[in-house]
């Protein structure tokens, strides 16, 4: 409080009560190929269906990644997606591609605005996003009473365009304006040609116009803000042919009756994915202040690429969970390894091959931050109306999320109780107990299917060779919690005083939160130091500040030993029982 130098009172207000805050732990993250959509950004998928109006629907050569990360949604309903920026990628347009820089992509809607919505390049029409899908776009323009009744498209509008009520307050006439965005055929975003994809009515071609609601009704303006399919450029295409429309009140248009505009847009480019391109889209979830992300589903690693380079995108998605320590990265070995395989042993050899299997060649990795599956699955996919096969990495993934919403992250997500996989006609590998037990020594967790119980997920280790507390998902998990929040609550006692006060708080703060882990089964006992043993002078004297919190995790049962012994009508228990 401040000194006083004259009588008074000074009314101060001291928060005391800082608490250890709940965090995020299922929230998924997926970078992949995806024909439609914003490139190199990430967004907030909760279902199926919110992914394919955001990405569009697979087409066959991407169908095995898209229902990976749509199979994890089966479970639960936070993913994060990136797109990945193709080499080669581009925008259709409606002529000769002109952009700043002679750039040919917009990769989302903060790279248009860096752009400055390239309002003075002779394009009109953009495809909102990359991809050959682009060339399917149609649009029609007319802003004109004369032609309005010969227009294909008239049906979709209530009236012809003239002049809007903003228009005739300034003395000006004619600058209403209609638009239609079609689909050009079975190819583009409906399976039907012509369909009708955005209708806009008694748009505005003055800048500055506005509609009843007071809200902007220029043409430019309201579509770049509400359209899913194109972004409007420069206006001059649509004022050369029809007048031009300025904010002054004046000439907003003309009633000659030219014919109303259309143009397919072209030029649209789904590019060549290479390597750097899906782990620049990964990178994306590197920072773990920028993107609060858990669990990192790598699916085939690269629809489209070689399988050395997808295996390198999977070990790149591992160092990002090893780096950012906060999060699990979830892997399935290459199909060819077992979907395409001649046998069940060679499928173990491509798995388990200690100098070219799948675990010590293609993705030798010694990590708790990441998790190997024993491969894909055969389910039915609706969009292709085919049955395909699918990598597990999303289920595993997706059991582990399940796992946090019915109990907590440090429960196991295998077993019976909690690891049934959903949606599996078949596996490509369903390994026998001598199968398993050699998976299981590197560090595989087998899914399984079993006569008329279902497929389990039939273990629960992560890829951490040496053994201790940290090979089981549920011991990394927990600690991941319990780092995660304690450090989140500890951010506040940056800048006070290194003193018994500030040291009492922050135990009296980490304390209950550790007591209530272990009542929920979490940890069996914990200590928390944070005193002048750990806090010496020398440590004061370096602005640092030090907690040493003691755990001792609950472990989940792998092995269970169950010992029947026969003994003789005569013979007392008390006389056998802990003897064998």
């Amino acid at each position: 409080m401040p000194f006083q130098v004259s009588p008074g009172v000074n009314v101060s207000e001291v928060d005391l009560t800082t608490v250890i805050p709940a965090v995020s732990t299922s929230i998924g993250a997926y970078a992949g190929h995806f024909k439609w959509g914003p490139m190199l950004k990430s967004y907030l998928m909760t279902s199926t269906d919110n992914m394919v109006e955001m990405f569009g629907a697979p087409d066959q050569a991407l169908t095995a990644d898209f229902n990976t990360a749509a199979n994890f949604l089966s479970y639960t309903s936070a993913l994060r997606v990136v797109r990945a920026k193709a080499t080669g990628a581009k925008n259709a347009s409606d002529g000769p591609f002109s952009l700043a820089a002679d750039a040919e992509i917009i990769e989302n809607d903060d790279d248009w605005l860096g752009m400055g919505e390239i309002g003075t390049t002779a394009n009109t029409f953009y495809a909102k996003y990359a991809g050959n899908v682009g060339n399917e776009i149609i649009v029609e323009v007319c802003d004109t009473a004369n032609k309005f009744e010969d227009w294909a498209s008239n049906s979709y509008f209530s009236a012809a365009p003239g002049t809007s009520v903003y228009a005739a307050d300034r003395g000006a006439a004619n600058d209403e304006v209609h638009v239609i965005i079609l689909n050009a055929s079975k190819d583009g975003f409906t399976d039907t040609a012509n369909d009708v994809l955005e209708v806009y009515s008694f748009l505005s071609k003055a800048e500055d116009g506005l509609n009843a609601s007071q809200e902007s009704a220029y043409f430019k303006t309201v579509i770049n803000q509400s359209s899913k399919y194109i972004r409007v450029g420069s206006d001059e295409k649509v004022n050369n042919s029809y007048g031009s429309a300025v904010s002054n009140g004046l000439a907003y248009g003309n009633s000659a009756g030219q014919t109303p505009l259309s143009v397919q847009l072209t030029g649209g480019n789904d590019g060549g994915m290479v390597k750097s391109d899906m782990t620049d889209a990964w990178n994306i979830f590197a920072d773990a202040e920028q993107e609060d992300v858990s669990l990192l589903i790598t699916g085939t690693g690269g629809a489209t690429l070689s399988a050395t380079d997808s295996n390198g995108v999977k070990s790149h998605v591992i160092e990002i969970a090893d780096t950012r320590k906060d999060c699990v990265a979830f892997i399935s070995p290459a199909k060819d390894d077992v979907v395409n395989a001649s046998s069940e042993a060679t499928k173990l050899d491509n798995l388990t091959n200690r100098v070219t299997g799948f675990r010590n060649s293609d993705v030798n990795k010694n990590t708790s931050y990441a998790v190997m599956d024993t491969g894909w699955k055969y389910q039915f996919d609706s969009f292709t109306k085919k049955y395909q096969w699918v990598p597990l990495n999303g289920d595993v993934a997706g059991l582990v999320a399940r796992t946090d919403a019915l109990r907590d992250p440090w429960w196991s997500p295998a077993g019976y109780t909690r690891g049934q996989v959903k949606n599996v006609t078949k596996l490509a590998y369903n390994p026998s107990k001598p199968h398993r037990d050699s998976l299981y020594l590197q560090q595989y967790n087998p899914v399984v299917s079993f006569p008329g119980q279902g497929t389990i997920l039939f273990g629960d280790k992560t890829m951490q060779t040496r053994p201790s507390a940290f090979d089981r998902i549920n011991v990394r998990r927990l600690f991941i919690v319990l780092e995660k929040a304690i450090s989140t609550a500890a951010k506040f006692s940056l800048f006070e005083f290194n003193d018994a006060f500030t040291r009492s708080m922050f135990r009296n703060m980490v304390e209950p939160f550790l007591r209530d882990v272990k009542g929920r089964r979490g940890i069996t006992e914990f200590i928390v130091v944070c005193d002048e043993t750990n806090n010496p002078g020398s440590v004061i004297d370096r602005n640092e500040f030090v907690g040493d919190i003691y755990i001792k995790p609950t472990r989940s049962i792998n092995f269970i030993q169950l010992n029947f012994v026969a003994v003789a009508t005569g013979v007392e228990f008390s006389e056998v029982v802990g003897n064998f």
